[in-house]
C-alpha cells in the first residue's frame, strides 16, 4: 500500500484558525425590546367649560337671634330644637298678664280723658253764642277753648298709650318673622326673659335658597366681570358625600379686591330644594365663566409632568411611543384641554407611560372611550 504524505506548514495552520475562532467569541446580536402593553385613547374636538374653582362657605340668605320685647315669665314653647318653622308661626308666649292690665288702664284713661274732652266740648258751644254778646269776658271764652283743646290732646295722648299697650301685648306672643329651621331653644319655660336681652331664646337660619361665599385671585376680576356682563354665571357647588352637585347662579361681585389677599369676594345663590348645603359648611365650588369650543381635549391620565414641562406619549403608526411637549389649557372633570402640542385624532397613552421612553414599541391592550358630552362632571381646576 502506496502513502503519500503532505507537509503542511503550522504558520499556515494557526492563521487558518484564528479567524475561526474570533468569530466564534462574538456575543450574539441583542434581542428586540418587547412592546410595552399601555391603554389608550383619542384626542378630540370638544366644547370645554371656562371655570374657576374655589372653596366657598355656606351663608343662610336670612339669619334671626329671636328675642323678647317685653319682660315677663316665659310661659309657652311652641318649637322643638331644629324644627321647620313657618312664617308668623307661633314659636313662644310670655305672660300676658302685666300687658292685659296695662291695656285695661289705658283704655281707662283714654274714657276719662273722652268725658273730659266732650265737657269742655259742651261747655265751648255753650258759651260761645254768649260771648259774641258780650255777656262774658273774651278771657273768660278763651279759657274755655284753651280747656278744651288741652282735652283733645289728652284724648291723643291716651290713644298713643292704648296703642302702645296693645303693641306690648302682642308682643308676649313670639312668631317667626320668616321661614327656616329653628336651632337649640336656649331658654325654656318658666324662666323670666328681658326685653331685647343679650341672651336670644334661639336663632332661625334660612335654609333654602341659600348663600355660598367665596373668594377668586384678583387678576381674575376682568374675566368674572366681562363674562356677567354677558348673562348670568352658572356656579356649581358640590359637598363631600353628596353625590348630585348644587346648581345656582353667582349674586353678587364685591366692589373691591382685598389687598390683604389679593383676593375678590364673590356670593352665589342656590335654590337648595333638598337642604344638602347647610349654613357654615365648606363647599368646592366652580364658577362657569364662559366655554372653548373645538377644544382638543385628552384625559387627564395622558399627561404627565416633567422636569422641562407637561408631555405626552402619542402611540404613532409605527406603533412606537413619541414623548412630545404639550401645553394644557385648563382641566375639567377629569379631562385636559390641549393649548399646542397635540392635535385632534392623535392617540395617546393614559396607562403603562411608566415603562416607556421616546420611541419605544408599544402594544395598544386598551382603548378608553371619550367622554363626548364634554359636560362637567367632576371637580373642576383652576383654568391656567
Amino acid at each position: 500500500m502506496l502513502s503519500i504524505a503532505f507537509s503542511v506548514p503550522r504558520r499556515f495552520f494557526v492563521a487558518a484558525l484564528i479567524p475561526i475562532l474570533a468569530s466564534c467569541s462574538k456575543p450574539p446580536p441583542a434581542p428586540a425590546p418587547a412592546a410595552a402593553p399601555v391603554s389608550v385613547a383619542v384626542a378630540a374636538h370638544k366644547t370645554m367649560p371656562d371655570l374657576l374653582a374655589a372653596v366657598g362657605t355656606v351663608e343662610a340668605i336670612n339669619s334671626v337671634a329671636v328675642k323678647s320685647r317685653v319682660d315677663g315669665q316665659l310661659l309657652e314653647s311652641h318649637v322643638r330644637d331644629g324644627d321647620e318653622v313657618k312664617a308668623g308661626a307661633l314659636l313662644f308666649r310670655i305672660d300676658p298678664r302685666p300687658a292685659q292690665a296695662a291695656l285695661a288702664q289705658a283704655n281707662a284713661a283714654l274714657a276719662k280723658d273722652m268725658a273730659a274732652r266732650d265737657l269742655a266740648k259742651a261747655q265751648v258751644d255753650r258759651y260761645a253764642p254768649v260771648a259774641t254778646k258780650g255777656f262774658i269776658s273774651a278771657d273768660q271764652m278763651q279759657q274755655y277753648r284753651t280747656a278744651y283743646e288741652a282735652a283733645v290732646a289728652a284724648v291723643k295722648v291716651d290713644q298713643a298709650n292704648l296703642a302702645a299697650a296693645q303693641l306690648n301685648l302682642g308682643y308676649t306672643d313670639i312668631a317667626a318673622p320668616f321661614a327656616g329651621r329653628a336651632g337649640r331653644i336656649l331658654v325654656q319655660p318658666g324662666n323670666l326673659v328681658k326685653a331685647n336681652d343679650t341672651n336670644a331664646l334661639l336663632t332661625i337660619n334660612q335654609i333654602a335658597p341659600i348663600f355660598v361665599n367665596f373668594a377668586v385671585p384678583g387678576a381674575y376680576v376682568d374675566r368674572v366681570r366681562s363674562a356677567q356682563a354677558r348673562g348670568a354665571l352658572h356656579v356649581t357647588a358640590r359637598v363631600d358625600g353628596v353625590k348630585t352637585p348644587q346648581a345656582g347662579e353667582l349674586a353678587f361681585v364685591d366692589n373691591a379686591v382685598d389687598p390683604a389677599t389679593n383676593t375678590i369676594k364673590l356670593r352665589a345663590q342656590f335654590a337648595n330644594a333638598d337642604e344638602s348645603l347647610w349654613p357654615g359648611q365648606f363647599v368646592s365650588i366652580a364658577l362657569t365663566l364662559g366655554s372653548e369650543t373645538d377644544a382638543v381635549v385628552v384625559p387627564d391620565a395622558a399627561v404627565k409632568a416633567g422636569p422641562n414641562g407637561n408631555y405626552v406619549f402619542v402611540v404613532k403608526a409605527d406603533k412606537k411611543a413619541e414623548q412630545r411637549a404639550v401645553s394644557v389649557a385648563r382641566s375639567v372633570a377629569g379631562e385636559s384641554a390641549i393649548a399646542k402640542g397635540l392635535d385632534a385624532g392623535e392617540t395617546v397613552v393614559v396607562d403603562g407611560q411608566s415603562r416607556l421612553v421616546d420611541g419605544a414599541p408599544v402594544r395598544v391592550a386598551e382603548t378608553q372611550a371619550a367622554n363626548a358630552s364634554g359636560a362637567m362632571t367632576g371637580d373642576a381646576a383652576v383654568a391656567k
